[in-house]
């Protein structure tokens, strides 16, 4: 929280254009799609696991929420498609990793491949634009004075953070990233959670596609190109350990209110937006230099500890 007011406090100095109400709704639109992926990519990385092909998951998952469109299906049921879609490819994802026992970053950038071949077989090189208005009406309908989009993303927050706090999954998920095979061993279903996982990050990536063409009401051949560096950054940032075993939701929304300051200041600044990934990675880097000794600390206490 600190690091973003810092942040808000100088760019606000440097650009006139940046503490103004339109920026504001500019940067809350553009953090949407990445609160929900950086929900999912938060369990994921708790669990010890990762998922590079998010990016172009969503851009699947909007491809079908766009046809749904195009097909005047209702914005209800469209805005479904999306999460159900990303459901679905999450399970492959899952089947890959967890049944077929390939290592998480091998098997998500090997999926990363295949599906970015599907984008282009299914848009042939081509944009879907001036895609209907209803979902966009639909999320931007104010309930008890907040736009539905708003009150999805918290009701979505709130029911992993009841069943990582108030059911067995979170422990069970947590033990997993701290040692899979000892928690295999105590009698965890590791299996059935992995693939849980997988499954419902694939959600949240798809309810992210339904945002995406809410709010653009198009699907381009590039979309979601950075989406995987741009989450793993901000949950890291979080506080979530990339190693496993340690998560914060609260951490991943403000890593990710975080990021989206400081790519949105720096664009105001004149920094081109190619940048964007740069600035991106070496704050991963940068915070992951500093995570992993003090994991390494923290594990030497507890062994001290336990003596």
């Amino acid at each position: 929280m600190f690091a973003a007011i810092l942040a808000s406090i100088v760019f606000s100095v440097a650009s006139p254009f940046f503490a103004t109400a339109g920026n504001a709704e500019t940067i809350a639109r553009n953090s949407t799609e990445l609160m929900l992926a950086g929900l999912g990519m938060t369990l994921l990385l708790a669990m010890g696991s990762i998922d590079v092909s998010i990016g172009i998951l969503m851009g699947l998952a909007a491809i079908a929420v766009a046809h749904a469109l195009l097909a005047s299906v209702a914005p209800a049921l469209a805005l479904l498609v999306g999460p159900a879609a990303g459901a679905c490819l999450g399970l492959l994802t899952g089947i890959v990793i967890v049944l077929g026992r390939v290592p998480a970053i091998v098997g998500t950038l090997g999926l990363l491949g295949i599906y970015r071949m599907g984008i282009f077989a299914i848009l042939g090189g081509q944009w879907l634009s001036g895609l209907p208005v209803g979902l966009t009406e639909l999320l931007s309908t104010a309930v008890f004075g907040l736009p539905l989009s708003v009150i999805v993303i918290a009701l979505a927050y709130f029911v992993i953070w009841v069943a990582l706090r108030r059911t067995p999954y979170g422990p069970h998920l947590l033990s997993i990233g701290n040692a899979e095979e000892k928690a295999r061993l105590s009698g965890v279903p590791v299996t059935r959670v992995m693939l849980f996982t997988f499954v419902i990050s694939g959600a949240l990536t798809g309810l992210a596609a339904s945002f995406y063409v809410a709010n653009y009401r198009n699907v381009e051949m590039a979309i979601g190109s950075t989406l995987a560096l741009d989450a793993i950054a901000a949950v890291v940032l979080g506080g979530t350990s990339i190693m496993g075993g340690r998560c914060s939701l609260l951490g991943t929304a403000l890593g990710v209110i975080l990021l989206r300051i400081l790519q949105n200041g720096l664009l105001l600044m004149g920094v081109p937006s190619l940048w964007q990934p740069v600035v991106t990675g070496a704050l991963l880097i940068g915070v992951l230099a500093l995570d992993m000794p003090l994991s390494r600390l923290g594990e030497l206490k507890m062994k001290w500890m336990s003596r």
